[in-house]
């Protein structure tokens, strides 16, 4: 656990860039003419953007000029194609995307407004567009990507473990993540929704910060120190979840939602978010149990150190974040 800690604080950043999904958003607007929507995801502390470029059949061309803008997390292109044969079962390639560790989202809406969505990995960088569409292929698409955003949201975890080792026995903790589900479910829907804005720099500043605070909480507790976090930490932890859900919400934003489905993609996609969660807990639990009956005469030492670990990943985080604002 301790080493877990040490690679988180030595490679979250560079890792947490890496692993955004870039985004590609074809729209049909004759039988031979799509408007593309290319979203280049940055990574690094230079927030150097992905080296992907998307590779058409020979055939196409692009009309007109390309508009490109940059936000502070991407890229974005913004240009039409012209295809005299259509796209439609013909093979593109994502050029780079082998080499990284991201994968690429890509979302067709054609003109009978059926939309579909397809899931381009490393180790496939082609696809085709099929026009196959419908429910089963928006819910797997956003609940798989639900799942792996949060296993791959190391703050996001590490205050999940923080939690775990605050709490005392399992009816807690069962209200205490429940809390925390329902926390971060309410702000994931109403800032996936445009309802609610907040700076993400001041989220995800806000969320380093809440770690360590539980990871504080942890070691007064350990110490004969009982707090209100103690005594109930599912408002602490339905406080902070709040904070987390706008966290959520980002990445989500990131990705992109189909307008026309916005509902079902945001349940899917924190359905995953929370089967991703509970696997992590389970982890979690299984290792502690296990550690109990290894090194039960240290469990002690292994717990505070545990905590201070936590809460020193945590600030470097925060400072990071903070130093970031501007």
């Amino acid at each position: 656990m301790i080493r877990f800690l040490i690679f988180l604080l030595f490679t979250q950043s560079i890792i947490a860039d890496e692993i955004r999904p870039a985004f590609l958003e074809l729209t049909q607007q004759s039988e031979t003419s799509y408007r593309v929507l290319w979203k280049r995801p940055s990574q690094g502390e230079a927030k150097s953007t992905l080296k992907l470029d998307i590779l058409f059949p020979k055939s196409v061309k692009i009309v007109g000029v390309k508009k490109i803008s940059n936000t502070n997390s991407s890229i974005i292109e913004r240009y039409t194609i012209e295809e005299p044969k259509g796209l439609i079962g013909q093979t593109i390639t994502i050029k780079g995307l082998e080499t990284t560790s991201s994968d690429v989202l890509v979302r067709s809406h054609y003109l009978d407004k059926e939309t579909e969505f397809i899931r381009v990995l490393p180790e496939s960088p082609h696809f085709q567009l099929t026009h196959i569409s419908g429910f089963i292929n928006l819910v797997s698409t956003y609940f798989i990507l639900g799942v792996e955003h949060i296993l791959n949201g190391f703050d996001h975890l590490l205050f999940v473990l923080a939690l775990l080792l605050l709490v005392g026995n399992i009816r807690v903790l069962i209200w205490t993540i429940t809390a925390f589900t329902l926390a971060h479910t309410i702000t994931l829907m109403l800032a996936s929704l445009d309802l609610i804005h907040l700076s993400s720099k001041a989220v995800e500043a806000t969320i380093a910060l809440s770690i360590i605070f539980v990871a504080a909480e942890i070691v007064y507790a350990m110490r004969g120190k009982i707090h209100l976090s103690k005594k109930y930490p599912w408002i602490i932890a339905f406080g902070f979840g709040l904070i987390h859900g706008l966290g959520f919400a980002g990445a989500l934003k990131e990705i992109g939602l189909p307008q026309t489905e916005i509902v079902p993609s945001l349940i899917f996609f924190n359905v995953g978010v929370e089967i991703g969660q509970l696997l992590f807990i389970s982890i979690v639990l299984a290792i502690i149990w296990l550690g109990r009956k290894v090194f039960k005469e240290y469990t002690y030492q292994i717990k505070m150190a545990v905590a201070y670990g936590i809460g020193v990943v945590a600030t470097v985080w925060f400072l990071e974040r903070v130093f970031g604002l501007q």
